[in-house]
């Protein structure tokens, strides 16, 4: 029987390295691929903060050397760019919180390096994340499931993903933990045994956001910080400065602590509010997929997340107009950004998710 042929989504990072050694193991015939979304020099950063940079093809093709399997490097930086770090100043510039993880995934690990796999005969493409898949006979769907370490768990990231992609996407680290892959690693004498993992926005390794979006689209006007009552509290530096349930570094004085409960884009105006007036009730959702089921015909029970590593929540969602969804919480849930994503979950299994209106 001919072997079934995978390409393996190789970071340069341990996570994906010890997926092509657990996929030999379990008799796969395994290449692997580093896709190239950028230059460090580019973006001024160091080589142990970020993953898919020049350092790290260098570091996926060594451990491909030392499994013995062949390696490839896509160059997608045109792609990077569009999908990834245009939407990212864009969001922002519109007033929202975006998720570039989720958008790289989206597009170009699970939409441009599986199409390009399987232009080149590969019957799988498998990368490192910590989640799970499985086929529902009763439904005839894959389903994709947290990882059995909750705290490494990624399907947050990850509920973009279509039946054709899960069909054709395999995790072999999803039931370990990081100590067992390091530990993998070292026996295999991997040159990433002990690397650290990448940042989450690897494009931004200082974490200055402001910074990055000044130098794309220009200096920001200042405007007016006031109270949701509309009392002026003083100016704001620029709507891109801030996100929504900031607390600190707002530059205003008050006899109790204000978050940062809305930007007003229109008015260019911060508005800050107390603690209770950050909780919403409800949300609405743009750009819906979902996993268990291919649409949703009613209201459906399920729980919610809002942030990455956050805990899911008991609500209702329902269909509405477009493709979106309304999303309403059994309690007040707080600090929801717009552009940033919404999850939904039943128990273990991801049911879906979108973006944040």
């Amino acid at each position: 029987m001919e072997k079934k042929k995978v390409l393996v989504a190789m970071s340069g990072g341990v996570d994906s390295s010890v997926a092509v050694r657990l996929l030999l193991e379990q008799g796969y015939d395994a290449a692997g691929a580093t896709m190239h979304l950028y230059s460090n020099e580019d973006i001024g950063i160091e080589r142990s903060k970020t993953c898919c940079s020049l350092n790290d093809v260098e570091d996926a093709k060594y451990v491909a050397l030392k499994l013995g399997i062949e390696h490839h490097v896509f160059n997608m930086s045109a792609e990077f760019k569009r999908f990834v770090i245009d939407d990212f100043v864009g969001t922002y510039l519109r007033g929202g919180t975006p998720n570039p993880c989720i958008e790289c995934n989206k597009h170009l690990k699970f939409g441009c390096f599986l199409e390009r796999a399987e232009l080149l005969g590969y019957d799988y493409i498998a990368t490192g994340h910590y989640v799970r898949r499985e086929f529902d006979e009763a439904s005839g769907r894959w389903q994709l499931l947290r990882s059995a370490d909750r705290a490494k768990d990624q399907s947050y990231v990850l509920y973009g993903m279509t039946q054709h992609q899960l069909s054709h996407t395999l995790f072999p680290v999803s039931d370990m933990n990081k100590d067992e892959i390091r530990r993998i690693a070292q026996d295999n004498e991997l040159i990433n045994a002990a690397k650290p993992d990448s940042q989450d926005i690897c494009f931004i390794p200082d974490g200055d956001y402001a910074r990055f979006i000044t130098e794309a689209a220009g200096e920001q006007p200042r405007g007016d910080i006031r109270l949701t009552d509309g009392t002026l509290l003083g100016e704001h530096k620029g709507l891109i400065h801030y996100t929504i349930g900031q607390r600190k570094g707002i530059g205003v004085s008050y006899s109790e602590p204000l978050f940062v409960v809305e930007k007003d884009m229109s008015a260019n105006t911060l508005v800050l509010g107390r603690a209770p007036e950050l909780a919403r009730s409800s949300l609405t959702a743009r750009d819906v997929n979902f996993i268990a089921f291919d649409k949703l015909e009613g209201e459906y029970r399920c729980t919610a997340q809002t942030r990455y590593h956050q805990k899911d929540v008991p609500c209702t969602i329902s269909p509405l107009p477009d493709g979106r969804v309304q999303v309403d919480f059994d309690t007040p849930h707080r600090a929801i950004s717009p552009g940033q994503a919404v999850v939904f979950y039943n128990g273990e299994y991801v049911v879906g998710g979108g973006t944040i209106e």
